[in-house]
């Protein structure tokens, strides 16, 4: 393979990596609204590679059954909503170690100051989340997860922009500092689509993690049970169906689900909704959801039923993974002035005279 200067490695195709935690049984629609519909669109023109974080769900204390469920639950929910193990590496982060040796690397040229002022620490310590060492330094190693592949484009949302800048100039800084060495990645956000919000408070984001159950359509949720809340989603007392996200965020967010789920721009879906009421509009959005959800499903039960060939999957995705982490690493250690290790067989080399 060519190189560009520096010794980053030439490619035909340019590079995108993403990556989700398996905090939660399900992933949920807002998942796939503002992320895995773009990483499927994406893998057609990038060489992508999506992994499971399953090393950050480790700054919350979860039992080892339980994790190792949900990992494979999230593997099977990628390749269910149309991620191709084919065209794309699907991976578990612990798999490489390669991650986190890049992240102590990202850690050394992180200052405390900049480390202290990533809001996300905050939010999630204020909220009662476990304020460990690991939460605080989330973003080093998230840092490394992107540069480890020399991704040239990274799908986040808006509430991961400021990670994605602190990469930046990580990237920027070790390239200053030792040689151009590492690719400094884009963002890529739909604005649209980059955040949804909870059905039952349409002020805050919908999350596995902190928001209800009645606020969520989790993917693996019942058809019956997807319609239902829906249906219940709060909207305001005005009989209007149109986009206005200030006035009206409940109504704002329904028209942003069906938007995504069907292609059509939000002004034709007012259009199409004038003289109706929310009743028309709830129902109307709870059948695209049903009928979306619906093949997804199958494939993950599929998926799920076989663990055996699921982890046949992630180690293929981890192979080719490791082939780029690998390289990207030892292009580091050899920038820094880390020694390379000795390879071959020890009882064969003559002691130092």
């Amino acid at each position: 393979m060519s190189t560009k200067a520096g010794g980053i490695p030439a490619r035909i195709r340019p590079r995108s990596l993403s990556g989700m935690q398996p905090t939660s049984d399900s992933l949920h629609i807002g998942n796939y609204v503002g992320a895995l519909v773009n990483w499927v669109e994406l893998q057609n023109t990038y060489d992508a590679f999506y992994f499971v974080a399953d090393l950050h769900a480790l700054t919350v204390p979860t039992a080892p059954e339980v994790l190792r469920r949900r990992t494979r639950v999230t593997a099977a929910q990628f390749i269910a909503a149309g991620v191709d193990p084919e065209r794309s590496a699907v991976f578990c982060q612990s798999h490489l170690p390669q991650h986190a040796e890049l992240g102590w690397v990202m850690a050394c040229l992180t200052a405390f100051g900049e480390a202290s002022r990533m809001t996300q620490f905050k939010d999630k310590t204020a909220k009662g989340q476990q304020s460990n060492v690991g939460l605080f330094s989330y973003p080093m190693l998230m840092a490394a997860d992107i540069l480890i592949y020399d991704a040239d484009r990274v799908p986040v949302g808006e509430d991961q922009r400021q990670h994605l800048e602190i990469t930046r100039d990580l990237a920027m800084r070790f390239n200053q500092r030792y040689g151009e060495t590492l690719v400094v990645p884009e963002p890529h956000i739909l604005k649209q689509t980059a955040k949804l919000m909870e059905l039952s408070d349409p002020t805050s984001k919908m999350s596995g993690s902190v928001s209800p159950d009645a606020g969520v359509v989790w993917l693996s949720d019942d058809p019956k049970r997807i319609a239902k809340k829906i249906k219940s989603a709060v909207t305001d007392a005005e009989m209007e169906i149109r986009y206005d996200p200030e006035t009206k965020p409940g109504v704002s967010n329904l028209l942003v689900i069906q938007s995504a789920l069907t292609g059509v721009p939000l002004p034709d879906l007012e259009s199409s909704y004038a003289g109706q009421g929310y009743g028309a509009l709830k129902g109307q959005v709870a059948e695209i959801v049903v009928d979306a959800v619906a093949p997804f499903q199958a494939t993950m039960t599929e998926l799920l039923s076989d663990p055996g060939e699921l982890d046949r999957i992630l180690a293929v995705g981890a192979q080719r993974a490791g082939e780029v982490s690998a390289g990207t690493l030892a292009r580091v250690k050899d920038r820094m002035g880390l020694l390379p290790p000795l390879r071959g067989d020890r009882s064969s080399r003559k002691p130092p005279a």
